[in-house]
Order: structure tokens, then sequence, then C-alpha cells
């Protein structure tokens, strides 16, 4: 029996609309820390933490590099930086792009597995392309939870569709129950596997 504690979401185009959905389904209360990559432009400012913190009710930064890591707040991977998890702590890097971008889902999701294992839940969201699928794998062979958007669901399939077909996943959701979802796995001690396919 485990305690999932570590929620990584992948996102690009169309996943602003998808990320607000399940910002506003998660309880002031989570028990868990939330960090979140999204494919933007490396050449101005992100305004997601504003968007992000209007949407729900929990504390929306940008990542910090050597940032504690606290429940209950979710950290944004600032533009130009792979988002990365070390034990308890936060790292921002400008390494090399992954898949073509920087920030990386895939760089964010292996950090999250290698740290965490089990302890880790990952979510793909609306974006083209596949990156995110080969860091969920990650997630998934050291006992992880996988998440995905249905592909109808999203605005851009192309990223929820390459994690459908190459990862067993245990939760096909739309946006709008995800939050939902993730409160109810991060309130209860699971099992290794959690199979049972329900959004809520």
């Amino acid at each position: 029996m485990i305690k999932r504690d570590v929620i990584v979401i992948g996102a690009s185009a169309g996943g602003v609309k998808a990320l607000t959905a399940i910002v506003g389904g998660l309880p002031r209360d989570l028990s868990a820390s939330v960090f979140v990559v999204l494919h933007v432009s490396p050449h101005k400012p992100s305004t997601l933490p504003t968007i992000l913190g209007r949407a729900g009710p929990l504390e929306v930064v940008h990542a910090q590099d050597g940032e504690v890591v606290r429940n209950g707040k979710i950290y944004v991977a600032p533009p130009d930086r792979h988002l990365l998890l070390e034990t308890d702590k936060i790292a921002v890097r400008r390494g090399p792009k992954e898949n073509r971008f920087r920030p990386s889902v895939d760089a964010l999701f292996r950090s999250a597995a290698d740290v965490y294992g089990s302890r880790a839940i990952g979510v793909i969201l609306s974006g083209l392309l596949d990156d995110g699928t080969s860091g969920l794998r990650s997630i998934k062979r050291l006992g992880g939870i996988g998440i995905v958007q249905k592909p109808e669901d999203a605005r851009y399939p192309q990223m929820p569709r390459n994690a459908l077909d190459n990862v067993e996943i245990e939760h096909v959701c739309r946006a709008t129950e995800i939050g939902a979802l993730l409160a109810k796995l991060v309130g209860e001690t699971s099992p290794l596997q959690s199979n049972d396919g329900d959004c809520i």
C-alpha cells in the first residue's frame, strides 16, 4: 500500500483550457504537490500561473531552482526551462531540448518516476506530437498511475492518442473529470495497481 502525493501534468496546444478545468476541480486541502509543463513560447513571459491561480483554490507559481516541494501547491515550468524533480526539491534547468521542446513533458515525468516511483501520478492532456509518452511509460514502469484526457475531449488529440497507443493507462477522462479523480487518488492509500478505469 502506498500514498500517491506527486502529480505531474503535461500539455501543449489546447492545454490551457484543460488545465483550467483540472485546477478548478482540485480541493483546497489537496495533500499532494502538482507540477505542470505546458509548451509555451521561449521568447515571452508566461501568464499561466495567474490563469490557473484564478481557476482554483491552490497557490500557483513558476517553479524556482532549489525550491522545497510543498503539498497543496502547483508549480509551473518557466518558459525555456525544464522542470525536474529531485528528492523533496525542484530543479529548473535550461538543458537540451527533448522531443523538440524545453520545457519537456518527458523530462518532468521521467524525473518524477526516478525520484518518487509509485507515488507519482502522470497526466497527459491536449497537444500535438508525442511529448509525454515516454515519460508516462517510465511512471507506469515504476508503479505510478497514468491518466490521459479523452482524445475526443482534447482540442488537439495527438498527445493523448500517442500515450494511449503506447502505454497501458488506468484512467481516460474528460478534463472536467480529472480534478475529482486526482483528489480521490491522492486521498486514499491505494494498492500498487489501480485499474478500475473510472474517472470519479
